[in-house]
C-alpha cells in the first residue's frame, strides 16, 4: 500500500496479519529478506515517477488477536 502523509512525505505501508505471537507477532514479520523486498519494490515504484524523489518512510501495520497496530517509520532503506 502506498499513501501520501498530510505533510507530503510517500508511505509505503507492508500490512501483516498473525492469528497468534507464538512467533514472534505480526510485526516482527516484517525483518530481513522483506524488508529488503519491500525496499527493492519502493525504489522501482520512486524512479517510475521520475524526477527527485518525495521523503519516504516505512510503515508496518500489524493486525493481531483483534488489535490494530500501526508503526510508523518502522524501519529504513540504506542510502
Amino acid at each position: 500500500l502506498v499513501m501520501r502523509a498530510p505533510d507530503g512525505t510517500l508511505v509505503f505501508v507492508e500490512v501483516r496479519r498473525r492469528a497468534r505471537a507464538s512467533h514472534g507477532g505480526a510485526a516482527a514479520s516484517v525483518l530481513g529478506m522483506k524488508q529488503r523486498r519491500i525496499i527493492f519494490a519502493a525504489r522501482h515504484y520512486l524512479m517510475r515517477l521520475g524526477g527527485p524523489p518525495p521523503p519516504c518512510r516505512f510503515d508496518v501495520v500489524a493486525l493481531e488477536a483483534g488489535q490494530v497496530q500501526w508503526i510508523q517509520a518502522a524501519f529504513d532503506a540504506p542510502a
